[in-house]
């Protein structure tokens, strides 16, 4: 069992900079002499190296410090004042925080709040978007008030227990929603590409299970890492730089951008082919199509329909672009914070990103939480229609929108479309 906290306690603190809780790092002379004579104390000197990644963008800057000839492992102490960004920067970020807060809890929370009060929106791919809307709301309640706080303040207040959770709640609800957002781009390629159906509510709701699960075994180091240094502009963690951190750190950056950006991008080829392809063939034929020739054209299901169909492309497409639109603001979020993370971690110490510019990268991954609400307000007419029902009579200044449509059962069908309109929320 110490074996194992220690490995962890080794390689956790690499997580705390994918939080932008900026490392620490100590080399202590009494690690590498553990019985010093005063000769070789006064010969070895010890090395401290600091990567200054805040959150709060006050300070980052990090520079090679040798420490006295005396054996110590403390870290040197805090600057009294960091003013690095000015009155007014501090203003407008801390603005743009709180907007950010307050887009991502009540957009998402509408998203969560519709799925649960309307039965017919509980299908499988609406659980996923829950779930996915779900792990935002706790990303702008759990991570980005402390972001806001350590910016007006300039120093990480909260103590080590908080810095520590807040790292492991970071990693958790961000691995969540990305994990999702594969799920869903996985169930939109087996729709549209294979035309098979693999997804049913049941089956969402093991896949959450077990994202969640993965999640918490990414997200768990930063519990029972026992290193931690106070008084920096961020909660910061001290730690020996090994060649296991280094793999580390590389296996978190890529569960959590690199694989999942491959694996979807290679998805997205695949539809956006098979969608294009599938329009070519429709634009070739009349606009209202037989039964055996929407068969011939490979339109799964319309044999149990009425003799002629409308085949709206234009509503598979329109679908499909709320996913991709989900993927492109995941990776223009997620791909400036990890090329620095990478980086900090690998680069040269006395090349620091400057701290503003860190600050930047930082909270582009927190923006990533607000833009999907506005995303799903704009391009899902089923969301908007749900939210004008929920709002208060008195407030219902437009005139009343159409009734929605039952679910869509097969969602293989999505090729499909008369007056009745699809029940899915993408």
């Amino acid at each position: 069992m110490s074996l194992g906290r220690h490995l962890f306690a080794r390689l956790s603190p690499f997580l705390f900079q994918l939080v932008g809780c900026s490392p620490l790092i100590v080399i202590p002379e009494n690690v590498l002499t553990p019985s010093p004579t005063p000769l070789l104390s006064s010969i070895v000197k010890t090395t401290t190296v600091t990567w200054l990644a805040s959150s709060a963008g006050r300070n980052t800057s990090s520079r090679t410090m040798p420490l006295p000839t005396e054996i110590s492992s403390s870290p040197p102490p805090p600057p009294e004042s960091l003013p690095h960004l000015s009155n007014v920067a501090v203003i407008l970020l801390a603005s743009l925080m709180v907007a950010m807060i307050v887009i991502s809890t009540f957009g998402n929370s509408i998203v969560c709040l519709i799925v649960y009060r309307k039965p017919a929106m509980r299908s499988a791919i609406n659980l996923l978007l829950a779930n996915l809307a779900f792990a935002d709301i706790m990303v702008s309640v759990t991570c980005m008030p402390f972001a806001l706080v350590t910016l007006i303040k300039g120093l990480w207040i909260f103590g080590e227990y908080l810095c520590k959770l807040t790292a492991f709640l970071y990693i958790l609800f961000m691995m969540e929603a990305i994990l999702i957002l594969a799920s869903i781009s996985v169930d939109r390629y087996f729709i549209i590409v294979r035309r098979k159906d693999k997804l049913n509510p049941y089956k969402a709701k093991l896949l959450i299970a077990f994202s969640w699960f993965c999640s918490l075994v990414v997200a768990f180091p930063p519990l029972i890492s026992d290193t931690f240094a106070e008084g920096y502009p961020q909660c910061r963690v001290e730690y020996p730089l090994t060649i296991w951190n280094k793999l580390y750190i590389i296996f978190a950056l890529s569960s959590i951008f690199f694989i999942p950006f491959i694996a979807m991008s290679f998805l997205y080829l695949y539809i956006l082919n098979t969608v294009r392809k599938n329009s070519l063939r429709v634009e070739n034929h009349p606009k209202t199509l037989s039964i055996s020739q929407a068969t011939k054209l490979g339109l799964a299901g319309v044999h149990h329909r009425p003799s002629r169909v409308n085949v709206d492309m234009s509503f598979k497409t329109r679908a499909f672009t709320t996913i991709l639109l989900l993927f492109i603001v995941y990776v223009f979020c997620w791909a400036p914070y990890t090329v620095g993370s990478m980086y900090l971690c690998f680069g040269k110490t006395e090349n620091a990103m400057d701290s503003l510019l860190w600050t930047i990268l930082v909270w582009l991954t927190y923006l990533n939480s607000a833009f999907n609400p506005i995303i799903y307000c704009w391009r899902i007419k089923k969301f908007r229609e749900a939210c004008y029902e929920l709002m208060p009579k008195t407030c219902k200044l437009l005139p009343h929108l159409p009734g929605r449509a039952r679910r869509r059962i097969r969602p293989s069908a999505i090729y499909e479309c008369n007056e009745i309109e699809q029940s899915s929320a993408v």
